[in-house]
């Protein structure tokens, strides 16, 4: 193990391990290190840590000191430094008319030396534009032609997801990225949608590339051959991220069905005939990979049966009916006594506008129905008969006759 610090020079450039030379550094400090192009003033990301010696490269440059606020000052006046040399190059450049454009300058710590790092699409002759820069400066010129993406790392900026650039915060090398991975990934193949502000692939296409690749190794192939539960088929789509297909059935005309990969069985992988003597196996042995939980949220339905919603989230939450009633036994007496006692409205709340609080939900269901049926009863015995318009014609009604035979006295017997 090697105990290193992290260091970076610029804004978003990348990190260098350094020796901390026995002295304790924590994040966020200046501090002065040794280099290949002598000393250097940088910030410190990371404190000391240790590292496996593999991950080092020998050899492992030191720690000079901890900045001291003669050395802040110093590197203060290289930023001014660099805003002039800036403006000046830009000045020439267009002076001698050179087809190359300018990304920023860097001066060393002892400000010996100065860097222009531009871009261009073409070789660049820029002797006469060094031989003024030099005169001008009065330091070491060193013009260093950058990529695009080099370009986008140092200016900076925000992508099309909103966020600042991946390669201005945290990256250190650039990956290789190739179109093939938004084919991978089923993205549109529309350059414009997958490509960054630099103009290239972005980089984000290999974040999740892995992922996919170890996806692709469990899923069949599009236009493979394969068994699933209601019968033999094509494979028309994957969907990697979900792990399911779309199967187009042989003996229905219907739109091709979603499942799982661990519902089917592959008989041709990827394009090709089918085989001469493949005989479909029968419905028994195809039930077999029928996922239940899978078929439920697909279709509503188990086996070729309808599935009630109160089944339907005990089978999704592995609820067992039985073991709940018999683990529950109070509550169960109690919902066989709201089907026998009729339910008495809920007391109503002293203040407030009449609402029920702390009600149940099958407390409250019920008073529902019964008040509805009650509304219903109510409106039905005060909507009159279409026969009883004109009361004074109506006949008095007929008298049940007694088991003795004899009718009862009227008015007319006694007139």
């Amino acid at each position: 193990m090697t105990e290193i610090i992290s260091v970076r020079f610029r804004p978003g450039s990348k990190q260098y391990y350094f020796d901390p030379n026995g002295q304790k550094v924590s994040d966020g400090t200046n501090v002065v290190v040794e280099t290949g192009k002598g000393l250097e003033f940088g910030t410190c990301v990371h404190g000391n840590t240790m590292i496996e010696d593999e991950a080092v490269v020998q050899p492992l440059r030191p720690l000079i000191r901890i900045a001291n606020p003669d050395d802040i000052a110093r590197a203060l006046e290289n930023r001014r430094l660099e805003a002039e040399a800036l403006r000046l190059c830009k000045k020439l450049i267009t002076q001698h008319k050179l087809d190359m454009k300018l990304v920023s300058v860097e001066y060393s710590f002892d400000a010996a030396k100065v860097i222009f790092f531009f871009t261009a699409e073409n070789r660049v002759d820029f002797r006469s534009l060094v031989k003024d820069l030099a005169n001008t400066l009065h330091a070491r010129i060193e013009l260093r032609q950058i990529g695009v993406r080099d370009e986008a790392r140092i200016l900076g900026g925000f992508g099309s997801c909103g966020k600042p650039f991946c390669c201005s915060q945290f990256l250190g090398d650039f990956q290789p990225v190739s179109i093939k991975m938004a084919k991978t990934q089923s993205l549109s193949l529309n350059p414009t949608k997958i490509s960054g502000t630099c103009g290239r692939l972005m980089c984000c296409l290999k974040y999740e590339q892995d992922a996919y690749e170890d996806a692709m190794k469990r899923c069949p192939k599009v236009e493979s051959f394969v068994e699933c539960p209601d019968g033999v088929g094509t494979i028309t789509s994957v969907n990697l991220l979900k792990e399911t297909v779309k199967v187009k059935l042989e003996d229905s005309t219907e739109q091709p069905r979603n499942y799982l990969t661990s519902e089917i069985r592959v008989v041709r992988s990827g394009k090709g005939k089918r085989p001469e003597d493949y005989v479909a196996p029968p419905q028994e042995e195809l039930d077999k990979l029928r996922d239940p939980q899978a078929e439920m949220a697909r279709t509503g339905r188990v086996g070729g049966q309808t599935v009630s919603l109160s089944e339907a989230l005990d089978q999704f939450l592995g609820i067992d009916p039985q073991e709940e009633q018999s683990g529950d036994r109070r509550e169960k007496g109690k919902s066989r006594r709201r089907k026998e006692i009729p339910v008495q409205p809920a007391e109503k709340p002293k203040s407030g506008k009449g609402k029920v609080v702390n009600e149940r939900p099958a407390v409250r269901a019920m008073r529902q129905a019964a008040a509805r049926q009650e509304a219903a009863q109510q409106a039905q015995a005060a909507q009159p008969s279409p026969t009883s318009t004109d009361t004074s014609r109506r006949r008095p009604p007929r008298t049940r006759r007694p088991e003795g035979g004899s009718t009862p006295p009227t008015d007319s017997d006694n007139g």
